[in-house]
């Protein structure tokens, strides 16, 4: 077994906060890339690129494609996790940036099933598969970055600085479809305004290429370089030696990972087809749950550092499955005031989980082989959890026509994690 130790290495006290800033700002953009193709997916690709499909089938088309985004997430996360422990984190990370912005881009330029048929959700589910793949090897090598350049006893704080990435850049979409869709008739919109989001990813990837070019390399990786550790092949020595850890880190993952995807993708489509609510009324909702998202999820992982990531990976994990549980019949009451109760408390234990798991999964790993690991267990609960979850949610509600189904598969997969945290915490109660 490879140790799980992560080595200490003294650093200008400035330099960690400068890397962590630039993991912020670069996950941000991508995450801002990867979340308008889901909120577009809920309100305009059923009837621009499945105009065939009835209302309820089209979304569910659409889904579909938002999930092949994660059946490329762990191609992505292996190969670049291979060169990220071989040649360096930062080469990887501006390669997924890149990868992930000219996918982003080309969907904005793309024509839709009006204008050449069939090849428009062809190469729409071709684009969200780029997608998938950079922000596959995006995760892991932002987070090294941010937790291999941290002092020794705020690794759980510094690693969750692009783990507020996620929030950050749900934010950032959220601002942009409101802006538009608000902006814009509903013809408008449909016509030529859901582009705009998808186009201004331009701006914001060249800004995170020049952020990321200035960053130095991780001192950790440096020293596996210099002392000969590296390996020729990590995922290989990651499946022989740490295949336990791949599949804990997993299934700790999928229940927040499910909770999130519902979160931010399929209540937009569920509160305004189903319930009737304004897309408007949603879009802000889910922006003020996001921006509490972001909120805890550092003070949650400054609490780790002093008490230990078990008691609050734990802790957070037990509130979400009730929640879980909750969450459905709170939002069914179509009580606006319910539904933003309902959408704070969601957010809450989200932070409570997502903010410490970044430095968890590194600590599992030695540097040697550290980014393929983290990246494999990540992205393998990320298409269990979140690649599905849209899909499921729509498929069920589709086969039973009520929602009581989406919270018994909600309470499921997070039960599964919090049973999968439990044990993986044990491995590394040494933080505590």
């Amino acid at each position: 077994m490879t140790s799980t130790q992560i080595s200490v290495t003294p650093q200008a006290p400035v330099r960690p906060l400068k890397v962590a800033g630039a993991s912020l700002i670069g996950t941000a953009i991508e995450w801002y890339d990867y979340f308008i193709y889901g909120m577009a997916a809920a309100i305009v690709f059923g009837p621009l690129f499945f105009p065939s499909f009835s209302s309820i089938a089209g979304t569910l088309a659409a889904f579909a494609t938002f999930s092949v985004g994660f059946v490329a997430r762990p191609i992505g996360g292996v190969v670049m996790g291979h060169f990220g422990d071989r040649i360096g984190r930062k080469s990887m990370l501006v390669l997924s940036l890149m990868l992930m912005g000219g996918a982003t881009v080309g969907i904005g330029l793309l024509p839709t099933y009006a204008t050449i048929g069939v090849w428009a959700p062809i190469l729409l589910v071709t684009l969200r598969f780029v997608q998938g793949i950079g922000v596959g090897g995006e995760w892991g090598g932002a987070v090294l970055m941010a937790v291999e350049h941290a002092p020794a006893n705020r690794k759980g704080f510094y690693g969750s600085f692009p783990q507020m990435g996620v929030p950050g850049g749900l934010i950032l979409a959220n601002l942009v479809f409101l802006g538009v869709s608000t902006s814009l008739s509903e013809e408008a919109f449909l016509a030529c305004g859901w582009r705009i989001p998808f186009l201004a990813s331009a701006v914001m990837v060249l800004m995170g290429l020049v952020i990321r070019f200035t960053i130095t390399e991780s001192p950790d990786f440096e020293k596996v370089k210099d002392t000969h550790r590296d390996q020729r092949l990590p995922i290989v020595t990651v499946l022989r030696e740490n295949l336990r850890e791949v599949l804990l880190s997993a299934g700790a993952f999928i229940g927040i990972n499910t909770v999130g995807y519902i979160f931010m993708a399929y209540l937009l489509s569920y509160s305004t087809k189903v319930l009737g609510m304004s897309k408007t009324l949603v879009l802000v909702f889910t922006l003020v749950a996001s921006f509490v998202w972001l909120i805890v999820i550092p003070v949650a992982s400054m609490l780790s550092d002093r008490y230990g990531r078990r008691r609050l990976l734990v802790t957070g994990s037990v509130g979400l499955t009730v929640w879980a549980a909750a969450l459905f019949p709170l939002i069914d009451l179509g009580n606006p005031s319910v539904m933003m109760i309902a959408l704070l408390g969601t957010a809450v234990f989200m932070g409570i989980v997502y903010g410490p798991i970044a430095a968890l999964f590194t600590e599992l790993f030695s540097a040697e082989v550290r980014y393929s690991g983290a990246s494999l267990g990540y992205q393998i609960g990320s298409v269990l959890g979140g690649g599905l979850a849209p899909t499921v949610a729509a498929a069920l509600y589709a086969s039973w026509g009520s929602s009581a189904p989406i919270s018994v598969y909600l309470t499921a997969v997070t039960l599964l994690s919090l049973l999968c945290v439990v044990a993986i915490t044990r491995k590394v109660r040494a933080a505590a």
